[in-house]
């Protein structure tokens, strides 16, 4: 799950940012940095409002000329202090307020600094379509209140122009609180974005690693098993087999054992380093320089196996190249030991630079019922070489060829 990132000090952020679950709501938990705005335009909004009134009453207004009636002025003041308690609610319904109040900006005076703030509301929280539509409405009331109360001292078209302006400024600082906001959502949207793809990143090459450490796993246990299992048959076969011999067979089934043993614990603690987050260093991989430890462990299992090593410049076998050949040929002598016991078994290992390198194991098919006690296959060993083989960029194939013999064959490139 992506850990969503709450900011050092959230109260200095309006409520839709502070973090991503308060943003979706429709009605965000104000923050104390929006009990402050709120407080501070209830503030100055009623503060206009006193002015106002005092100003149309003094004998010689500066703003504007008086109301013909002495009640128009006390309606004025009434319907100012109303818009400056709507204040408090135009972070719920800032288009409906904006829309309710805009007949007022025609004549109020007492009301002209909560409509502009009515107006800069809608402009940062609701789309620029819709702001523009305000806009181009509060400009025609515009005209009308400048020509119902007139300025005694500007002339008419100055006062329209003022107007203008301030109206277009309040747009300009609306839009632009609007697109900072904006930023800083699609940023954080962003980030939450990359830090979930890098954990499914590091899930995915967990997963890929887990799936390499089972297969290898596979490839040493069957390898180590089914030498255990040739072991133990030829002891069961001839009970009465020489005393050293009975020792001989038994050292190399406790030998077989424990490396097994080893091999499992080696996996067991690169899967346990890898749940704790650490890095663990990996047990060395099997080269193409492994290959006659290999051949002489399935000899001395008595299992006769014929080599024809041609490699040219073995020495400079890729790592990986001389792994997979490595696997490869492990996974044909185990396949010889589980399904053709007794049978001989070939091996071909030829190539160089810029021709490839060709791995062929080859014997006879078995006949008749298999043996008792033949190990089961679980039937993934050839999926697990054939992916190997795909991923490396070459070829494999298994099966009878034309002499009726089990035959697998692969392919490996090797980049001159």
């Amino acid at each position: 799950m992506t850990s969503i990132a709450v900011p050092e000090h959230p109260w200095l952020l309006p409520g839709e940012l502070v973090v991503p679950a308060e943003r979706v709501r429709k009605r965000p938990r104000r923050t104390t940095r929006d009990w402050v705005v709120d407080s501070l335009a209830f503030l100055i909004g009623l503060l206009w409002v006193l002015f106002a009134a005092a100003d149309a009453l003094s004998p010689s207004p500066e703003m504007a000329l008086p109301l013909p009636h002495e009640w128009m002025l006390g309606v004025d003041t009434v319907l100012g202090l109303v818009c400056c308690g709507l204040l408090w609610v135009r972070r719920r319904w800032p288009l409906g307020l904006a829309v309710a109040t805009l007949p007022l900006s025609m004549f109020s005076m007492a009301a002209a600094i909560p409509l502009l703030i009515f107006y800069f509301t809608v402009v940062v929280h609701r789309r620029t379509a819709v702001a523009v539509a305000v806009t181009g409405v509060g400009l025609l009331t515009n005209l009308v209140f400048s020509w119902t109360r007139p300025d005694p001292v500007m002339p008419y078209w100055l006062t329209v122009t003022w107007g203008v302006v301030l109206t277009l400024a309040v747009l300009a600082w609306g839009m632009f609180v609007r697109a900072r906001r904006q930023l800083i959502v699609s940023l954080r949207e962003r980030a939450e974005r990359a830090e979930a793809e890098q954990q499914l990143r590091v899930a995915q090459a967990r997963h890929l690693e887990r799936t390499r450490i089972a297969r290898e796993m596979h490839d040493v246990l069957a390898h180590r098993i089914s030498l255990l299992s040739l072991h133990a048959g030829a002891l069961e076969f001839r009970p009465d087999a020489p005393a050293d011999e009975v020792a001989r067979a038994a050292g190399v089934i406790r030998g077989s054992a424990h490396a097994a043993l080893q091999d499992l614990r080696e996996v067991i603690g690169v899967l346990r380093a890898a749940d704790g987050g650490d890095d663990a260093p990996e047990p060395p991989q099997p080269t193409l320089a492994d290959l006659p430890a290999l051949i002489a462990e399935s000899r001395s299992a008595g299992v006769r196996v014929n080599v024809s090593d041609s490699v040219a410049e073995a020495e400079k076998v890729p790592a990986a190249l001389g792994r997979a050949a490595y696997r490869i040929v492990q996974e044909g002598l185990t396949n010889a030991r589980k399904h053709a016991a007794g049978a001989a078994v070939t091996v071909d290992v030829a190539g160089g630079p810029g021709d490839g390198l060709t791995v062929a194991i080859g014997n006879r098919w078995p006949v008749g019922a298999p043996a008792t006690g033949t190990l089961p296959g679980a039937g993934t060993g050839l999926v697990g070489i054939s992916e190997r083989v795909t991923l490396a960029g070459g070829r494999l194939a298994y099966g009878r060829d034309d002499s009726g013999d089990f035959r697998l064959a692969a392919w490996l490139p090797w980049p001159a």
